[in-house]
């Protein structure tokens, strides 16, 4: 089994049979993805807590945010649906980029050791489970069958929403895991 290559910041390691690339080292992975967190972070606020959408039917204005639309469904009585929109709309894309920005700071402070890899494992139970862009899919779909009312009007809690699904696209471009891996890996094997 040949060794894997030790890659610096921008270099990619090629297949010497047929020349696919292997694996790339990102460009400062680690203050590109602290700062787009942190970015991530100063969003959640105003895109769960400020009007999405406000419609305007027969004279009579009605706005409404994320929270106020999951107290709707609470008051509903359709549970089971706050409790999704809640856990993959707001719960867990907030989880994600907090532990995004945590992971990203720990490792430029060169703060280290082996709680880190444990929550760097739970980091990737969280990756896979946000939803922001289904959610957001929705809204953008709700507006399209709305748009036929009297007026309807976007609310900054939707472009919030928008640069917050932006921002945890963006993480997933930037993080470099087999760095934090590696890095990881090296401070366990000099704690050893």
């Amino acid at each position: 089994m040949a060794s894997v290559p030790i890659l610096n910041s921008g270099e990619s390691a090629l297949c010497p049979c047929c020349g696919r690339t292997l694996y790339s080292r990102k460009v400062d992975s680690v203050n590109r993805t602290l700062a787009v967190s942190l970015a991530g972070l100063m969003l959640l606020v105003p895109a769960f807590t400020t009007p999405i959408i406000g419609v305007s039917v027969a004279g009579k204005y009605n706005d409404a945010t994320l929270i106020d639309c999951i107290m709707l469904m609470i008051n509903a009585d359709f549970y089971i649906i706050a409790f999704c929109v809640f856990l993959f709309a707001i719960a867990i894309p907030s989880i994600r980029i907090f532990s995004a920005f945590y992971l990203s700071y720990k490792i430029k402070c060169k703060q280290l050791g082996p709680s880190l890899l444990t929550f760097y494992r739970s980091y990737h139970l969280f990756d896979s489970w946000t939803m922001v862009h289904v959610f957001f899919l929705g809204v953008i779909v709700s507006m399209y069958k709305l748009i036929t009312l009297d007026e309807l009007s976007v609310g900054s809690g939707l472009i919030s929403l928008l640069l917050l699904l932006f921002c945890s696209t963006l993480i997933s471009i930037t993080l470099d895991q087999r760095l934090i891996w590696d890095l990881l890996e090296e401070e366990l094997e000099s704690q050893s």
